[in-house]
């Protein structure tokens, strides 16, 4: 969701800093991985078919299946006119890693029509049209203009939405409530960082299970860390 109207009306948090530290304990960890679409840019130079492609294979499985399935698939297949008429057989053998191979080679293969149909065989570039292709909701379509077309919006996946709630930065149920509010707070020239620096920091430390709390630098202005550790006694 890409936010419209004057600066002004965002509301302020100050999150400049906490991304700054984030980034320092991120890159400084001894666990330097790299976010699947974050590499993904890297290598393909952003590539937005790919990064289309490879955010679909990411449903609900582990960045490092992701970009094995991926790396399979495009060895094959590198644009969507080649894709369109692959042989479903041989795309759920190759994004197989991915898991949930029959429905995601079923779904790779349609969007890939769809956009022969629909754009040209070409990527669009705003939220409208890529909220219309088979597959692609919120988070995927702003996965695909963050790292796809290096334009700013917020995909909230369950790091970030995990995230955003134990800082305070929100206090929101489902992952689209969470997008809504930090598109509203978030000035908007942290918006291309904070998907990969959140990712990040949800694999490395911020761990939805036994989070490092311990060696967190942002422990002291954490909502969970003084609700949930410290006033518990806990061991962090």
């Amino acid at each position: 969701m890409v936010q419209k109207g004057p600066m002004g009306n965002r509301d302020s948090l100050n999150i400049g800093p906490k991304l700054r530290k984030i980034r320092l304990m991120v890159y400084g960890s001894k666990d330097k991985r790299a976010t699947a679409l974050a590499q993904l840019k890297d290598v393909e130079k952003g590539d937005p078919f790919r990064i289309l492609i490879s955010t679909i294979l990411s449903q609900r499985t582990r960045d490092e299946n992701t970009t094995i399935a991926s790396e399979s698939l495009f060895s094959k297949y590198k644009t969507a006119d080649e894709l369109a008429r692959a042989n479903p057989r041989t795309v759920r053998r190759l994004v197989r890693p991915s898991g949930y191979y029959n429905v995601k080679a079923r779904s790779v293969i349609r969007v890939s029509r769809q956009l022969l149909k629909e754009f040209g065989g070409a990527v669009p570039d705003n939220e409208e049209d890529l909220l219309r292709l088979h597959s692609v909701g919120r988070k995927t379509a702003n996965c695909v203009l963050v790292y796809g077309f290096n334009k700013p919006a917020i995909p909230v996946d369950t790091h970030v939405h995990r995230i955003s709630n134990r800082l305070g930065l929100v206090r929101t149920k489902k992952p689209e409530e969470t997008e809504e509010e930090l598109v509203r707070k978030v000035p908007r020239r942290y918006w291309l960082d904070l998907n990969d620096l959140f990712v990040r920091f949800g694999q490395t430390i911020c761990k939805p299970i036994g989070p490092k709390c311990g060696t967190c630098t942002l422990r002291g202005e954490c909502r969970y860390y003084r609700t949930e550790v410290a006033s518990k006694g806990k061991p962090s």
